[in-house]
């Protein structure tokens, strides 16, 4: 089964990459299973947490390449 990662808005490159890889993309706060997410590291707060309503794998793609995503998603998945 695919794996579902939830990409947020304006990482159309990062999204791309994964569709190419294989994996179902999905925006985030879509509903359903959630495998990881990638964000831009915008949504964290001050403390460091991520505001993410599911309990998937969070990546911060912010300073990544498409390609280091896609190793740490590889890698943690």
């Amino acid at each position: 089964m695919k794996k579902v990662i939830a990409v947020e808005e304006g990482l159309s490159h990062i999204r791309s990459t994964l569709e190419r890889e294989g994996y179902s993309v999905v925006k985030t706060g879509s509903t359903g299973k959630i495998d990881a997410t990638v964000i831009t590291g915008m949504d964290e707060n001050m403390m460091g947490m991520q505001d993410i309503s599911n309990k998937s794998l969070v990546i911060d793609a912010s300073g990544k390449t498409a390609n280091q995503v896609l190793n740490d998603l590889k890698q943690r998945l």
